[in-house]
């Protein structure tokens, strides 16, 4: 059995290198970016990316949706954006006395959303229910997604101006929230020659809806010991009872991450190691995935922000004290 799955898994890894090199005409390095959107892509998890304007948060969206041959829309989110801009509207008309619906961009595979804080809450909203029941409300009648449905939404830092903080229970449906920074000297200098001196090679379909639907399947097949499965939880329990582990940080901690945390731990970790070429879970896998489905889920009080203490340092304080199976 596990040669079976170690020999499709070596067989998807084509696959995976084909995306990769695609997605590499228009990116230049944030490999862990990548992976987190490939993990997207493979669970169906939403991800959120977080960085400063210039840093091909969108360019890395674009390019992945254009390696996979799935209908995408890119949605820019702004402050006068309605509903019904996102989800589609009924119009009536006069000539037969009748509403027809009109669907709007959501109806498609890949949604990137971007600079989703710039959009108020009452879109914030809107964009719930598709995200979390994978269906939209117009009107009276509820209307199902395609599948795949995956929302690749950019954000800028909230400190910047004209930004709305995501209200904490959307923030929770996104599976991942990766930090991205600025490359290195190496990657900018082939940034510039890629974007002055050399013409943008076109991006080719590698991957169908079908074949991803597939691997899905196979990730399901990677096994995870039952110490790793406690562990797990142990870490997630660590972010709402810290004293119990031996974390003095309780005060800091406002509200831990939520139960959909530990499921979206073990899809990562099993992307991670899928990725890897392993038909297995270990603990490194886990603690490389941690940080990024973590940080958004942990809500912190005011005594962390009057004393400067950061959603990072309480994960590796996490990380740190939970025994490692």
């Amino acid at each position: 059995m596990m040669e079976e799955i170690n020999a499709l898994i070596e067989k998807n890894h084509l696959l995976i290198s084909r995306i990769r090199k695609e997605i590499s005409k228009e990116l230049v390095g944030q490999e862990k970016l990548v992976n987190s959107l490939l993990t997207g892509l493979l669970t169906g998890g939403h991800v959120l990316i977080e960085g400063v304007p210039g840093l091909a948060k969108t360019s890395a969206v674009k390019a992945l949706a254009a390696s996979v041959q799935a209908q995408f829309k890119r949605i820019q989110f702004t402050p006068d954006l309605l509903p019904a801009d996102l989800t589609g509207t009924e119009i009536y008309r006069p000539k037969t006395a009748d509403f027809v619906t009109r669907k709007g961009p959501l109806f498609n595979n890949i949604i990137l959303a971007d600079e989703i804080n710039r959009a108020p809450s009452k879109v914030q909203s809107a964009l719930l229910e598709a995200m979390e029941e994978k269906q939209v409300t117009i009107g009276d009648e509820t209307y199902a997604l395609p599948t795949p449905f995956l929302v690749l939404a950019t954000q800028n830092p909230i400190e910047q101006e004209g930004t709305y903080p995501l209200p904490e229970a959307q923030v929770d449906r996104f599976m991942l929230k990766v930090l991205i920074d600025y490359p290195d000297k190496a990657q900018e200098l082939e940034i510039l020659k890629k974007n002055s001196f050399q013409k943008n090679e076109t991006i080719t379909p590698v991957i169908t809806c079908e074949q991803l639907s597939q691997m899905g399947a196979l990730l399901d097949k990677i096994y995870v010991d039952e110490k790793l499965k406690e562990y797990m939880v142990d870490l997630i329990f660590a972010t709402r009872q810290p004293q119990t582990y031996g974390i003095d940080m309780a005060d800091y901690i406002e509200f831990g991450a939520s139960p959909r945390a530990t499921i979206f731990l073990a899809r990562a970790a099993r992307v991670n190691a899928f990725l890897s070429g392993r038909a297995y879970i270990t603990p490194q896998d886990i603690k490389l995935v941690g940080p990024d489905v973590l940080r958004h889920r942990i809500i912190l009080s005011f005594e962390a922000e009057a004393e400067d203490v950061s959603t990072e340092d309480i994960i590796q304080a996490v990380f740190d004290s939970v025994e490692v199976p």
